[in-house]
């Protein structure tokens, strides 16, 4: 891949993502109804065939019958569902958290405007990562800001209440702006929590909340074949010490150190960045299915960049790209 076309693919897993989330309720494809109290799926539905059982006779046939209905029904799908992250994080670690989380996408939208506005990531608070530059001209990232404050917790808000009311009776009750009490705690307590989240927590919640994330992470963490952004220990002498790595990480990870960081969620970011600096081909880092994970000790990194020098200087001070990379 070039140098932004997998941050470009990331970006566009994301958005793909949230229109799935966004549009989910709406088409039917996943939601509860609270009129019928039914859950509707992919269209019909999901009907646990437990009403037709209190219609048979007691025998222990037919309570086997039952049993049995609500075993694969029921119990089944939500162990199916509770595995699903499990599963996740033993074969790609946080890759959900950093190609397709919905949230995460809206803590980077933030970060982004609060760097070009502040020169920092947080509100409050400058960390290590920042780059400490902001945009000339601020005032249009702060207009964009206080605009996306305002319009995307309310589109959540809409939008996951939908998951619980049908989509067809919000949107009639947002155009006539006549909200039953149900409809209206939805759309409220939705809207608090993404603009809470996003302008305040962000990617604490990532680390020390999420649940998924924290399943994800534990399982990758301890699985053998789990995706993971590795270095190449022979182009590390090419390494700049420019810390690209690091001012494009959110999750506030240092790629090159020599122990796995946890909250490492695959988003590669750092391989862009690092492919930007040293050029197409010439990147420290890349994805791997390793239990390894970071970059040897900096004792192996200063012997490299030893022995490069020592080349270098063995050539008289000319080193063809061949045999320095």
């Amino acid at each position: 891949m070039n140098n932004n076309r997998l941050h470009i693919l990331r970006r566009s897993a994301q958005i793909l993502f949230i229109l799935f989330i966004l549009l989910a309720p709406v088409l039917d494809i996943f939601r509860f109804d609270s009129d019928t109290r039914s859950l509707i799926l992919f269209g019909s539905e999901w009907d646990l065939g437990l009403k037709q059982g209190f219609y048979l006779d007691h025998s222990m046939k037919s309570a086997s019958h039952v049993a049995w209905q609500f075993f694969v029904k029921a119990i089944l799908p939500w162990i199916a569902i509770l595995a699903v992250f499990p599963i996740l994080g033993a074969l790609a670690g946080r890759l959900f958290c950093g190609w397709f989380c919905p949230e995460g996408t809206l803590f980077e939208l933030f970060d982004f405007l609060t760097t070009k506005t502040f020169g920092r990531r947080s509100l409050f608070i400058r960390k290590p990562n920042d780059t400490g530059v902001r945009a000339q001209n601020r005032i249009p990232y702060i207009i964009l800001m206080l605009l996306l404050m305002i319009v995307i917790p309310l589109i959540a808000g809409v939008a996951l209440t939908g998951y619980f009311v049908n989509p067809r009776v919000i949107w009639n009750q947002v155009v006539h702006w006549d909200f039953t009490f149900g409809v209206k705690a939805g759309i409220i307590g939705v809207a608090l929590y993404i603009f809470i989240s996003s302008l305040i927590v962000r990617h604490a919640l990532c680390k020390y909340v999420c649940s998924a994330g924290l399943m994800q992470m534990l399982f990758g963490w301890a699985s053998p074949v789990s995706l993971r952004v590795n270095a190449d220990p022979g182009r590390l002498a090419a390494c700049t010490d420019c810390k690209g790595c690091e001012k494009v990480c959110f999750m506030n990870v240092k790629p090159r150190l020599p122990k796995q960081d946890i909250n490492c969620v695959n988003c590669g970011e750092c391989i862009t960045a690092c492919k930007k600096e040293l050029g197409e081909g010439r990147g420290v880092f890349h994805y791997s299915q390793s239990k390894l994970c970071g970059v040897p000790p900096k004792e192996a990194i200063d012997k490299q960049k030893h022995a490069l020098s020592h080349m270098k200087s063995s050539l008289g001070g000319k080193c063809c790209e061949k045999t320095c990379n």
